[in-house]
């Protein structure tokens, strides 16, 4: 039997019952790991006995970051089910597509973000098979009973192979899939990371990307609490009181996406001391050069991580010495994986050139649920996994990401990575934010279109960033145009939504 992530609330329960698991700063609850085990064991008693999840079956939550989800994750655990966190920033059809797909025997979701209307909700009940909603702050009072769990509670073994998870992509590139965590993924990347970046049990982190993407559950929270940790959550991302709860936590450590810190420099609070923060690490998207410079220059120590969904989600870890002289490196691979950078014929690249990154290790995904050739694109039969991601590894050892294959666009016959262009560009003197795409050009073939979000109270014309392009940046990687725009579209994990950017203009050309 392969080892799987298993039960870390049981353990340390009995070792340490009253130690902090988890802070929920929006009702202000602290729970003990005794209290969130006990919590974990009602959900259970629910889960099985009131709703009748059986064993593989699949239990979809729909809410934000909210205590009920990681008892509800836990007491899947227990019963052998599957875990699927649902997007609630997707419109009910997204929503509806993506339920038909994952097939839960349950959703508990928040009445908010209920996506079937009355009609929907009757077809639902009636459907083959049966989906039964369940509101978490009017059903669940009445289901949750202490009384329930004498005699019930029970210690399970789980199967690494076994499902723990199933997290929907952000749909970048069409159709979200959902990507099947096995507990093994879990477990070795708990592992990995708490190694590589020095994780203890008196480690605390918040929890501020969405509980709908591994950034929520597997950059922090699965591996603390493996560890004895504490998480406290934060229901949505708020710039201008994220460091004062840094601070009024004791946090130790600290995710942002580089669109939150973006947003975070904008703050009153940027600058402000948090005694108690080692260090902050940006990932989910290529952070620029001169956000990580704007963030170390504020008093605050940032690395840059590396991850997917279907790998991880933590790959990569750099000492905090390293981080302060390899500017925009990744660092080098956690612990478990084995790394390849090769070309388009997946012929290994000479030292220094730039490649597609391939991934092998017990962090690996699954697959692809109900989608065999999707799985089959990306996973080769010797076991590695095509992440689509561009890099190159320095004569250090160091890994530098350059961007996605996808993204990646020709111009007179010279590749174009628009990260680079958007660290350049990010730099640019008015500049608040900025994605670059590659468009159709009669003489070029493409290039490259900068949509631009400039900062407030500041005046800034197309003319002034192409000219500091011009300054940093060969020729055939300067934009050849700047759209001016008052926000960057994005996903629900905070990327920016280039295929929304490319449709903008399909749509400006017909």
């Amino acid at each position: 039997m392969t080892p799987g992530y298993g039960d870390p609330i049981r353990w340390w329960r009995r070792f340490s019952p009253e130690r902090i698991a988890l802070v929920d700063r929006k009702s202000g609850r602290r729970l003990s790991y005794l209290d969130l085990d006990v919590l974990s064991d009602m959900w259970l008693s629910v889960l099985r006995d009131k709703l009748g999840v059986g064993l593989g079956e699949r239990v979809a939550v729909l809410m934000g970051n909210r205590v009920e989800s990681v008892a509800i994750f836990f007491a899947c655990i227990r019963l052998r089910a599957v875990f699927v966190p649902l997007n609630w920033r997707l419109s009910p059809p997204e929503l509806a597509s993506i339920v038909d797909d994952a097939s839960p025997s349950v959703i508990v979701g928040e009445r908010r973000y209920n996506f079937f209307n009355a009609e929907d909700a009757e077809d639902a009940e009636n459907a083959e098979p049966k989906i039964r909603w369940v509101d978490v702050d009017y059903d669940a009072p009445r289901l949750l009973q202490k009384s329930d769990l004498v005699g019930k509670s029970q210690d399970i073994i789980v199967d690494g192979e076994d499902p723990a998870m199933i997290i929907y992509t952000s749909g970048s590139t069409g159709q979200p899939k959902g990507a099947v965590l096995p507990h093994r993924q879990l477990l070795f990347n708990a592992i990995a990371t708490t190694t590589a970046w020095e994780l203890g049990s008196d480690d605390i982190a918040p929890i501020t990307t969405p509980f709908f993407h591994v950034g929520g559950w597997n950059v922090f929270a699965t591996p603390l609490w493996l560890r004895g940790g504490c998480v406290v959550l934060v229901d949505q991302y708020d710039p201008a009181t994220f460091l004062g709860t840094l601070a009024e936590e004791k946090c130790t450590v600290g995710f942002c996406v580089p669109t939150q810190l973006t947003m975070l420099m904008e703050s009153p609070q940027f600058g402000m001391e948090v005694p108690s923060l080692r260090w902050l690490i940006s990932g989910g998207a290529p952070c620029p050069l001169p956000i990580v410079e704007r963030v170390r220059e504020a008093g605050y120590s940032l690395r840059l991580g590396y991850g997917l969904t279907e790998c991880g989600p933590n790959c990569f870890a750099m000492s905090a010495e390293e981080s302060l002289v390899a500017h925009g490196s990744v660092g080098r691979p956690v612990p478990f994986l084995e790394m390849r950078i090769v070309d388009e014929s997946l012929q290994d690249v000479t030292e220094g050139e730039t490649g597609e990154l391939l991934l092998r290790g017990p962090q690996v995904f699954s697959g692809y649920l109900n989608a065999a050739e999707k799985t089959a694109q990306v996973m080769l039969d010797d076991g590695w996994l095509r992440t689509g991601d561009l890099v190159r590894r320095d004569e250090s050892g160091a890994y530098w990401i350059s961007g996605r294959r996808k993204e990646m666009f020709i111009s007179g016959g010279e590749n174009v990575f628009p990260g680079e262009v958007e660290a350049a560009l990010s730099d640019c003197p008015g500049v608040a934010d900025v994605v670059v795409v590659g468009v159709a050009d009669p003489l070029w073939g493409e290039v490259g279109r900068a949509f631009v979000v400039p900062r407030r109270d500041c005046s800034l014309t197309e003319e002034q960033v192409i000219a500091h392009a011009r300054s940093r940046l060969g020729r055939y990687k300067v934009p050849k145009s700047v759209v001016m725009m008052s926000d960057i579209p994005r996903l629900g994990s905070g990327k920016p939504d280039r295929r929304a950017l490319t449709q903008m203009q399909l749509t400006e050309m017909q």
